[in-house]
């Protein structure tokens, strides 16, 4: 991948590391000729190598590392949750995404959660629809097996999985993980939360993952498995039906992209808000890197003045497309972009509390909007939101690249750390609490409708050398989890490859920056947060730099910021593989 060199960079790195070279990296890129998996637990990126090593492809893969993590990683994900499925098709010349993400109930009306959503009970879940996403996407595109597929899932579900230090500590902060008997059953068998290396194992789970093995999405949206999670719900006070399972269906999209330096990126449209990193690239395209140097005050600060315009138009325009009217193609255009980033003042921070306004994006779109559809009128209010503290977000990401050049990048969720933290039942299957996405206040884009799709930060990254129908070859595949934050460290990792030079390793493992900002969150009810929190490995002058520019800048440990980013970096001349993981979590790369 070409990229723009910077002066400074050299300058700003003070810390000599053992694998750093232009940034800062503790561990080596992994690197390999004919596969590389990059997850959040290195036993279901093994189980992913493996479904490589015995002839599978990326998408047959996926589905080993999707169903793979539910064992693995429970904080993280499960197929009572929901995400988005990335597939890149080297010879078809292709990107598509599968949107996993389910409906809201068609009982889940606002007069339901007027007391507000609750976080670990029942009525905080969605319809899981990543069961469907993973089976469409291995239909269309897979190789394998179905039941091949899923073997390494099935015996990690069944053998147990040994409890990481992250894990142990995190589980122990969720009472309900302790007291609702089936979830006590997995994370707490003896009576108290599983130490590190103690074997969690989820044979029920196990029994689920054969069920689908041999009958498909059906098994899980019309048969013995849906009956059990409705009446699991039913029992304990929750929304979901069997319509509501019977209904969902997965959607298969095309991506948006744009160009960036001349490499193409691509994200997942929306009810995603991928929108969000191609404007923050739009606009930081407009700073010359070779000025703004690496981890500089001034690159930190065009970054988050960009994330800030940005955020504010996802506040103001999007929500599920089904039923909202976006101007995408406006939020997109150059033209925009060069009309916002003529707000952005280079040494001075916008003013808070508030997000800046809205722009508009209507101006820039071919078209006038859909009456028949919600849709936002600049100048109008973008909706309000109660200064109530809001809880984080959890999510998991991996990303793959077979020996045809195929890769998916995939994110997966079920909302909150552990969900709801309730196991449905007999089926072993952790469930959401996607709910508390939505808004309630009627007046937000995203305001909560029964039977539509809430909006989502779940956003998977491709970066290529040109458009993909234009035989643009794969540079880079990427992301993260981390909620709100995942634009954010997705635009610094991408950032960071392409004008800084950057290798894999050090654009992950490199000091991390996130911008909160007040009534921007999107977990419901908003958080009246302003802050800019550094990792404390930035050079003295930077961290002085932001405070200069008028940043309400806190620095933390080392390895303190968000995130949990993995990537795949393709030489542009062997196609190797290059391959990191994140040293915040449990994650790691599997190469061949």
């Amino acid at each position: 991948m070409p990229v723009s060199s910077s002066s400074n960079s050299d300058h700003h790195m003070t810390n000599r590391t053992p694998h750093g070279e232009r940034g800062q990296a503790y561990r080596p890129v992994r690197m390999g000729s004919k596969g590389a998996v990059v997850a959040n637990h290195p036993l279901a990126a093994q189980a992913g190598l493996q479904t490589l090593m015995r002839g599978g492809n990326a998408v047959d893969a996926a589905v080993t590392v999707g169903f793979a993590l539910g064992p693995a990683e429970p904080q993280g994900s499960s197929i009572g949750g929901d995400g988005f499925v990335m597939v890149h098709m080297r010879d078809r010349k292709l990107v598509r995404v599968a949107n996993g993400t389910g409906a809201a109930p068609l009982a889940a009306t606002p007069d339901r959660y007027k007391d507000g959503i609750p976080q670990t009970t029942i009525l905080g879940a969605s319809v899981p629809g990543m069961v469907d996403a993973l089976l469409s996407a291995h239909e269309k595109y897979g190789s394998l097996p179905l039941d091949v597929c899923l073997e390494p899932a099935i015996e990690l579900a069944e053998d147990g999985v040994p409890v990481s230090h992250f894990q142990s500590v995190s589980a122990a902060k969720y009472p309900v993980l302790m007291t609702a008997p089936a979830s006590a059953a997995v994370f707490a068998p003896n009576g108290r939360p599983l130490a590190p290396g103690e074997l969690r194992r989820n044979p029920d789970l196990a029994r689920t993952y054969r069920l689908i093995a041999a009958g498909g999405r059906d098994a899980f949206y019309e048969g013995d498995i849906a009956r059990e999670i409705v009446r699991f719900s039913e029992a304990n006070g929750g929304l979901l039906s069997l319509d509501d399972l019977k209904r969902h269906r997965v959607r298969w999209d095309d991506p948006i992209s744009t160009s960036y330096r001349g490499h193409t990126v691509y994200e997942a449209p929306p009810n995603s808000t991928g929108h969000v990193l191609l404007q923050e690239l739009n606009l930081f395209e407009h700073v010359d890197p070779a000025s703004a140097g690496y981890l500089s005050a001034e690159s930190i600060h065009m970054m988050v003045e960009a994330k800030r315009l940005a955020f504010a138009d996802r506040e103001a325009y999007v929500a599920d497309p089904e039923f909202v009217d976006i101007p995408m193609e406006g939020l997109l255009s150059k033209e925009y972009a060069a009309s916002r980033f003529a707000l952005i003042d280079p040494e001075r921070a916008m003013s808070e509390p508030g997000p800046p306004e809205p722009g508009d994006a209507w101006a820039f779109q071919d078209r006038v909007p859909d009456e028949t559809k919600r849709f936002f009128r600049p100048g109008a209010r973008a909706g309000a939101a109660q200064p109530i503290p809001s809880g984080g977000s959890e999510t998991t990401h991996f990303c793959i690249v077979d020996r045809w050049g195929n890769s998916v990048g995939e994110l997966q969720s079920i909302q909150t750390m552990f969900g709801s933290c309730l196991i449905a039942g007999s089926t072993g299957i952790l469930m959401n609490n996607r709910m508390t996405y939505w808004h309630i206040d009627e007046t937000h884009i995203n305001h909560l409708r029964p039977g539509q799709r809430v909006r989502h930060t779940m956003n998977p990254v491709m970066v290529f050398s040109a458009p993909v129908e234009e035989d643009g070859d794969l540079e880079l595949v990427c992301g993260t989890p981390g909620g709100d934050t995942q634009v954010q460290t997705n635009l610094q990792v991408v950032t960071g490859v392409i004008d800084y030079g950057l290798n894999v390793a050090e654009a992950l493992e490199g000091p991390r920056w996130t911008h909160f900002q007040a009534r921007t969150d999107s977990t419901y009810p908003h958080a009246e947060r302003n802050e800019l929190v550094v990792e404390d490995r930035v050079p003295a002058e930077t961290a002085n730099g932001l405070r200069d520019r008028g940043h309400e800048t806190t620095l933390v440990g080392p390895f303190e910021g968000n995130g949990s980013e993995g990537a795949i970096h393709i030489h542009p001349g062997s196609r190797s593989l290059m391959a990191a993981s994140d040293p915040r979590r449990d994650g790691d790369s599997a190469v061949w």
